[in-house]
Formats: structure tokens, C-alpha cells, sequence
């Protein structure tokens, strides 16, 4: 299943076991927050100030 920016913090973590170390690298270390298991990937990188597209290639491999 292939990640994309409408997916949620939460559902992209429970896809991939290696997300959060991934998010993580990406400075998003706030991602066990709850309000972070709400928010689609595009809201938290638009709030967080990373590379979407960037994300989304990582998230992908």
C-alpha cells in the first residue's frame, strides 16, 4: 500500500513499522502525540515545515 499525503499520522504508522524512525529523521518528533495520530501527513509537514514530497519518497521505499 503506497503512502500519500491524505493518510493519517496514526494509519501511516500502523502501515509501516519503520515510519516514526523515518518521521522522526525528518525532525517530526512529536509524532506519538494524539493530536499527531489526527493529522494527515500534508497537514503535519506543512506545520513542521518539511519537504512533503520529500516525506512521501521515504515513507515509499
Amino acid at each position: 500500500m503506497a503512502i500519500t499525503k491524505d493518510m493519517l499520522i496514526g494509519e501511516i504508522i500502523k502501515e509501516r513499522s519503520d515510519a516514526p524512525e523515518i518521521l522522526m529523521g525528518f525532525g517530526m518528533g512529536c509524532i506519538g502525540c494524539p493530536s499527531s495520530q489526527m493529522e494527515t501527513l500534508e497537514q503535519a509537514a506543512m506545520v513542521h515545515g518539511l519537504p512533503l514530497e520529500d516525506l512521501l519518497e521515504a515513507l515509499n521505499k
